[in-house]
């Protein structure tokens, strides 16, 4: 295979134990492979006896195996001193520390000639420190945590640093694109490649045929949510509403995909919520669903709703549309940039008393057109994103390397 060796470095991977940990990063950047050679490096946080922890929190940094493959592409991940109640502080240096060694290797076997990080932090801090040091170009891909990160001091520092020492930076959304200019990093030094929609895994099933899957009434309004089951994703939010909303749509079904995540695990305080409302028998939580699964879930309901406090691309906005559903979604992150028009859904204002039900309601009353819907993921599946990812890490790559980059494009 032609092209330049890439080493994708992100802490947030999918493992054995963790299947559904940084999908989106798997998802993108193994498309990617199909063009140019690739290997992945997932530091996992670690300390002595932190085994101990998960007597009491099952949960706690499950990690995954030090090495696997995956659909033939190696997988390592070495360990990190990460000791708790430091924060995430030092993440950034004691990654890079940890995986130093395994990166001078894969240099050495001509595996490694760029770097390309998920999120500007740790991530992001650790490749730019490893760039440094091995004389390798790097590339970071903003993915929507680094609102958070350059709102406080500390990490602040460490974002702009990779930031501007680093080759090239790729934003999944312009709203982060335009985050980071506004922090002082040179416009032209930002890309926006959003991430795509694969039509061949997502795709509208016939509702009847869902519906009887899922055990869902034929004639129920249904509202459907899939993500993490931590607190960002904000499912308690259309939980709260369902009291009213079931005044004027008395069959509602509230459906919601999902599990607990590296984020955390909310799955018990959403049931107890979902009790104290009183809508116990209205929420339908299904656990997490394979992406070939997904489809059906999807299928069978009427509105997707994305109440999150933060995102950055969301993937499962256009899964959602390439089934044929419409999206009410907050107005955060790039969410407004994937809806970009009415015939997609709603955006409503975060935060603002009402805004969220009244979307819903609209949203439910609505007869939408499945079309409009479909025809929009299809206008943006992967191909056109990994394009130009492989042409601008060929670009970037070195000069044995860059060779006649069209024809790596068309492989």
């Amino acid at each position: 295979m032609n092209g330049p060796h890439l080493v994708v470095m992100s802490s947030l991977f999918p493992s054995r134990q963790q299947p559904g940990a940084g999908t989106f990063v798997r998802e993108r950047m193994f498309r990617v492979a199909g063009h140019l050679p690739l290997t992945v490096v997932s530091p996992q946080p670690w300390f002595p006896g932190q085994a101990l922890l998960r007597r009491w929190l099952p949960g706690y940094r499950l990690g995954g195996d030090r090495h696997e493959k995956m659909s033939d592409i190696e997988i390592f991940r070495p360990r990190f001193l990460a000791l708790p109640g430091l924060g995430r502080t030092f993440d950034g240096a004691s990654m890079a520390v940890a995986s130093r060694m395994l990166l001078r290797r894969l240099r050495r076997a001509g595996r490694c000639d760029i770097i390309d990080a998920h999120f500007a932090y740790p991530d992001g801090y650790c490749a730019s420190l490893l760039g440094r040091w091995l004389n390798i170009p790097v590339t970071v891909t903003l993915r929507g945590t680094e609102p958070r990160y350059l709102a406080q001091a500390p990490f602040r520092r460490r974002v702009l640093s990779a930031m501007h020492s680093v080759a090239r930076i790729f934003a999944v959304s312009d709203s982060l694109r335009q985050l980071v200019v506004g922090a002082g990093v040179p416009a032209e030094r930002v890309r926006v490649v959003g991430n795509g929609v694969d039509i061949e895994r997502f795709r509208a099933r016939p509702k009847h045929e869902a519906r009887q899957r899922l055990g869902l009434p034929e004639q129920a309004p249904v509202l459907i949510t899939v993500g993490g089951l931590v607190e960002r994703k904000g499912f308690h939010r259309v939980i709260a509403e369902l009291p009213i909303l079931l005044r004027e749509f008395p069959d509602l079904i509230y459906v919601v995909v999902g599990g607990p995540c590296p984020e955390g695990d909310w799955s018990e305080h959403l049931r107890e919520f979902a009790s104290s409302r009183g809508v116990a028998d209205r929420v339908r939580f299904l656990g997490p669903v394979s992406p070939d699964e997904l489809s059906w879930p999807l299928s069978a309901s009427d509105v997707f709703v994305l109440p999150s406090s933060n995102e950055g691309w969301a993937n499962v906005l256009l899964e959602a549309m390439a089934c044929g559903l419409p999206v009410v979604a907050s107005d955060v992150g790039g969410n407004a940039e994937v809806v970009s028009h009415s015939d997609l859904g709603l955006i409503y204002s975060f935060g603002e008393p009402g805004k969220l039900r009244a979307a819903l309601e609209t949203a439910l009353r609505r007869d939408w057109s499945r079309q409009p819907l479909i025809r929009y993921a299809a206008e943006n599946t992967w191909d056109s994103r990994v394009a130009i990812l492989v042409e601008e890490f060929c670009r970037l790559g070195p000069q044995r390397c860059r060779g006649d980059i069209e024809s790596v494009v068309a492989e």
